[in-house]
């Protein structure tokens, strides 16, 4: 594929694969469109932004004209959506927006999508793909001692973001088999590494904890979830966008589940090695009121994937993790342009 539409591109995981793409030298154009709300940080990518390969548009996928002309105008080979509303307590206090941007507008993109591949010539309707970036969180929650979540797992959404999320996975699945639309849906595990906005888990204890702020940990912590290092999901979207079979899901899963207090307590002990000035870390540890509807564990069996597309993630946690803090603290001018809210303003023209 020489030309991608990568959607939500300046948040975490889109951000991420975009730089993936340009630094790996795997497409001759990445054009992002992203609306630019909260979690959308245009610097991301700033130091991208004078490179040929790459276009920036602010945009919304909805707006159905504006993705056509997109499409069209640089001969868009493959759509990857990252675009979506995905903080499950933002869900929860406030549902609409998940389902406007999830739902309704991922309807949008996908009809410009299939309007824009049933007039290509045949050879460019083969080659065509538009890959869907969904969530574990569709298939609700297991028990300890219950199989991992795989492709043929049904779907039980628990929370406003994970029924909007499986909703969208469903038109996706529907323009396939009813337009013929060549689409791939991929569904990860917990996501962690540089660049994720600081309301997650991970990023949000670390900069707690450097600040000397309480670390929130919901219930009694004994929540389980796998995490997956970002850059090993991005090689694996990319694999699933480029050899995936038209039509499939792929479960991608960095086969390293931790409860939520194994998590924070890993954060502390590394940054008690960083930053001995803070230590202990763990005694900033508060056990607060659990989530509504908090799902018990989340685990993903990747065998598909790994053995259709020879995908396996390379960053294990202690690693991925250690990488992770160490970005974090060389970077926090990136976080305090976050918490002071100055790349928004910056945004608005009101800096």
């Amino acid at each position: 594929m020489k030309n991608i539409l990568v959607t939500g591109g300046l948040g975490f995981i889109g951000s991420n694969f975009v730089r993936l793409l340009l630094e790996e030298g795997e497409v001759a154009k990445v054009v992002n469109l992203d609306k630019v709300t909260y979690a959308g940080n245009p610097e991301n990518l700033t130091d991208w932004e004078d490179d040929p390969r790459y276009l920036f548009v602010q945009g919304d996928i909805g707006d159905g004209d504006l993705t056509s002309s997109l499409l069209t105008t640089h001969e868009i080979e493959g759509v990857v959506n990252f675009a979506a509303e995905s903080h499950v307590d933002r869900s929860i206090d406030s549902p609409e927006p998940f389902f406007q941007t999830n739902v309704v507008s991922t309807l949008r993109l996908l009809d410009a999508a299939h309007r824009f591949w049933a007039e290509l010539p045949s050879a460019g309707r083969e080659s065509f793909r538009f890959l869907h970036v969904s969530t574990d969180e569709v298939f609700g929650s297991l028990h300890s001692d219950d199989p991992a979540f795989r492709e043929t797992s049904a779907y039980a959404p628990n929370s406003p973001y994970a029924a909007s999320k499986a909703s969208a996975d469903h038109l996706v699945r529907a323009y396939h088999h009813t337009y013929g639309l060549p689409v791939v849906t991929t569904n990860c595990s917990n996501n962690y590494g540089p660049r994720q906005f600081p309301e997650k888990l991970i990023p949000l204890m670390i900069l707690n904890a450097l600040e000397g702020k309480s670390l929130p940990i919901y219930g009694d912590g004994g929540n389980v979830r796998d995490w997956l290092y970002v850059v090993d999901h991005c090689e694996a979207i990319w694999l699933s966008l480029t050899m995936g079979r038209p039509g499939e899901t792929y479960c991608i899963g960095g086969d390293s589940e931790r409860t939520n207090l194994e998590v924070v307590d890993s954060i502390c002990s590394i940054l008690d090695d960083l930053r001995p000035e803070g230590s202990p870390h763990d005694q900033l540890k508060a056990f607060v009121q659990d989530r509504p509807g908090h799902d018990w564990r989340y685990a993903i069996d990747s065998t598909k994937i790994r053995a259709e597309l020879s995908w396996s993630p390379k960053h294990d946690f202690t690693q991925g993790l250690r990488t992770t803090v160490e970005w974090y603290l060389a970077n926090l001018s990136w976080c305090e342009a976050i918490a002071d809210g100055n790349y928004q303003r910056e945004r608005l023209g009101l800096s």
